[in-house]
């Protein structure tokens, strides 16, 4: 199955990666993010609204103005998809760990068979 990139591409940019981390700390208003950010609220909207496009984001009505927050849906599938990758990358260097100290551990364990034979083999 081929994942969604589409949200991986959305925090691509730093300015937007810098909003979701804001999200992270709880739902925001664009006004308030535009004060802590150094671009303006059209360019935070327009922000936003990649990040919702991307299932990163959802936003509701609060009075008058729209409060954004992080749509745990679309982070769980982000999550997921890094599990996944971890879990190969995992094994991928779980799998080159072994080649590379097989050989190694062979020879020690030969060797260690070796001296128990010959201990073994020498009292008696």
């Amino acid at each position: 199955m081929v994942a969604n990139l589409e949200p991986l591409t959305a925090l691509g940019d730093p300015t937007r990666r810098a909003i979701f981390e804001r999200l992270a700390a709880g739902p925001m208003a664009v006004g308030a993010l535009a004060r802590e950010l150094p671009i303006s609220r059209p360019a935070v909207s327009q922000h936003l609204r990649v990040l919702k496009h991307a299932g990163l984001v959802r936003d509701r009505a609060e009075a008058n103005r729209r409060m954004y927050s992080i749509d745990q849906r679309g982070l769980a599938e982000l999550r997921a998809y890094f599990e996944r990758f971890w879990g190969q990358a995992l094994g991928a260097f779980q799998k080159a760990e072994i080649e590379k100290w097989w050989p190694i551990i062979r020879r020690q364990t030969s060797r260690r068979n070796s001296l128990r034979t010959r201990s073994i083999g020498g009292t008696s």
